[in-house]
């Protein structure tokens, strides 16, 4: 092997993961039963992941009085204009078996009076078809699930490379608590998350740095619609709060919570049919609207009506409780942060990119599904059902050639992560414009530092999530510039109406010089 660093392990799989959260270890669980040779790589522990954190549930089609055209029809009305129908009809078709394979795997969800799973309402959903665990701790009980189906997985290991060939994916470069190294594998899956850390607030965790979106930039890939970056609406706001910040479940409001100013005005009267279930960039526009408009820094969330709140929601209370506040009799102070976004690396609804042997599952991927803004507790059902097709589309790859003789020279960027966060906080938030734009992307291009990555690999893992979070911003900023309308979860006040003429998506890959540029619409 030719290197400028040395080696300190190896490894063979069929399939490399990187990712521990839901789509990660549904897909290897899913090769691991057809055979497949896995390794996960995870970055963190076993619940360093979005999927710990996601509270609300699953959107899957209810058994009566719901339909899979009501749920495609939601989805689409939510995404703008930009979802692929077919792709959210297949995705949504296959719910059902995907929460019935998680059940079977022993994740337990929550029970109605009449023994059935009980299920909610969220915004963007013309009825109740939300099914949740441990009343607000859905994500944390189908991690747990997943953990304990026994699945081998390095924690502790970052992926700085990709490397592929002539015929597409040939393994992974690593950095783990045992070093530099690399392991041998024809398929690789991105399941890595988010992008949230690329904001000062999050509901995302530490981890959510964007590795996926530049991993998959630099294995050649494209991506799209990272301008649509969805802010929570409702996230439990503190004075000088910074990093993750717990999220109040747009369920409370299901459940028949209001959102009022500090006057004790409603905020989304006559903003939208919906109210306060409108989609998530609706209420988060109007929430950003009237913190501008009074000068203030959040709104409240009135859930006292809601009876058995603590039962039904614990672990809300308990991070309200922590703050000093009850939400039995006291107003929630909110305000909208990072969430999720809701593009990603180009995909087919199994998993495939443009590039043979990279696949990529969840948040991290674009398959159409979300459009232009994600519709309510479609991240969870997204992971189960595409991580399964992906996982068992993998093994397609058997047989390909694979082995990492030489770590590709590639020169990558860093800034600052206070300053990239500061710049994406600032001018691309829930509304942007263009100098504001034209001027994050100016000051990022003057704060980066350049180095070969067959150094920079070495590096503590911060590095490699510097480095990605970086590239995540330049394109996300390119691609905003090149959106001069507002849609979905994208606002633009230089362009407030939507223009038919974007009702596409804008894919960026890298150039010859490895700078996000845009790429001809497949």
């Amino acid at each position: 092997m030719t290197t400028r660093v040395s080696i300190d392990w190896e490894a063979e799989a069929d399939l490399v993961v990187i990712g521990g959260g839901v789509a990660g270890l549904t897909a290897a669980r899913t090769a691991s039963l057809r055979g497949l040779r896995v390794l996960t790589l995870s970055k963190g522990g076993p619940t360093d992941t979005s999927t710990q954190y996601a509270q609300g549930g699953i959107a899957v089609v209810a058994p009566h009085g719901d339909s899979v055209e009501s749920h495609v029809h939601d989805t689409v009305e939510a995404g703008a204009g930009l979802c692929d129908v077919d792709a959210v009809r297949s995705i949504v078709e296959g719910g059902q078996a995907a929460v019935a394979a998680l059940t079977d795997l022993g994740a337990v969800f929550d029970l109605g009076r009449d023994g059935q799973i009980s299920r909610t309402r969220e915004g963007g959903h013309s009825t109740r078809r939300i099914i949740h665990a441990g009343g607000d701790a859905t994500g944390a009980e189908v991690q747990r699930a997943l953990n304990e189906a026994g699945l081998p997985v390095l924690f502790g290991a970052a992926v700085g490379e990709v490397v592929t060939g002539p015929n597409g994916v040939r393994g992974v470069v690593a950095v783990s608590d045992r070093g530099f190294g690399v392991v041998h594998a024809p398929a690789v899956l991105l399941a890595t998350g988010g992008l949230g850390q690329l904001y000062a607030l999050s509901t995302n965790p530490p981890g959510a740095t964007a590795d996926g979106i530049a991993l998959g930039l630099w294995a050649g890939a494209a991506v799209a619609d990272l301008e649509f970056v969805q802010f929570h609406p409702t996230v439990l706001y503190t004075p000088g709060g910074v990093g993750r910040r717990p999220l109040i479940s747009e369920a409370v409001r299901g459940e028949g919570a209001t959102l009022v100013d500090t006057e004790g005005d409603p905020v989304t009267a006559g903003v939208h049919p919906r109210g306060d279930l409108a989609p998530r960039d609706v209420v988060s526009r109007a929430i950003a609207a009237r913190m501008r408009a009074l000068g203030t820094e959040h709104v409240y969330l009135d859930a006292r009506s809601i009876s058995g709140f603590p039962q039904r929601f614990p672990t809300i209370t308990a991070s309200c409780l922590a703050a000093g506040i009850d939400p039995r009799t006291d107003l929630i102070p909110v305000a909208p942060a990072a969430h999720y976004q809701c593009g990603g690396v180009v995909t087919d609804t199994h998993g495939r990119t443009g590039v043979p042997g990279l696949y990529a599952a969840g948040e991290v991927a674009r398959t159409g599904l979300h459009g232009a803004n994600r519709l309510a507790s479609n991240s969870l059902l997204e992971g189960l059902v595409v991580g399964e097709r992906a996982g068992a589309a993998a093994a397609e790859r058997l047989g390909e050639r694979a082995g990492v003789s030489e770590i590709p020279a590639r020169a990558a960027e860093y800034a600052d992560r206070d300053v990239v966060q500061r710049l994406m906080t600032t001018h691309a938030s829930v509304v942007r414009d263009r100098a504001g734009l034209a001027e994050a992307l100016k000051r990022l291009d003057d704060a980066v530092t350049r180095r070969d990555t067959r150094t920079a690999v070495t590096r503590p893992i911060a590095g490699i999530e510097d480095a990605a979070l970086t590239l995540a911003a330049r394109a996300l900023l390119l691609a905003a510039l090149a959106r001069t309308e507002s849609r979905g979860c994208h606002t633009r006040s230089d362009h407030p109406d939507a223009v038919p003429g974007l009702r596409h998506s804008l894919p960026i890959r890298l150039n010859g010089d490895g700078v996000p540029a845009h790429a001809p619409i497949p």
